[in-house]
């Protein structure tokens, strides 16, 4: 059994059990959170799609820890002009683990 979630905009597919790096969501470590944007419900072979969410569809999960993403680096440069830039950035995640699909 799996389901396609919207999460703050992005979109995943999540089974029972499963980790996922979600955009950073309130709550401290630990908290229970509910997504209802559920697009999609396959329950073994049964495919159930929303239009545009399943109606009464709801994935439950639980809030690990809050953490950084790998370092980007932005390097901008002109050539013969003397101008070069180095930034990075660091986005923040929320790890959650799907408890029930439901």
């Amino acid at each position: 059994m799996y389901a396609i979630v919207d999460i703050a905009g992005k979109q995943f597919k999540v089974a029972k059990d499963q980790y996922i790096y979600a955009p950073k969501l309130e709550g401290e470590a630990g908290a229970a959170v509910n997504f209802d944007k559920v697009l999609l419900v396959d329950n073994g072979g049964k495919v159930e799609v929303g239009a545009p969410t399943v109606k009464g569809a709801k994935v439950s999960g639980k809030i690990l820890e809050h953490v950084k993403g790998n370092k980007v680096i932005i390097f901008k440069k002109k050539r013969r002009k003397g101008y070069a830039v180095k930034n990075g950035h660091r986005q923040q995640f929320t790890k959650v683990q799907i408890e029930s699909i439901g």
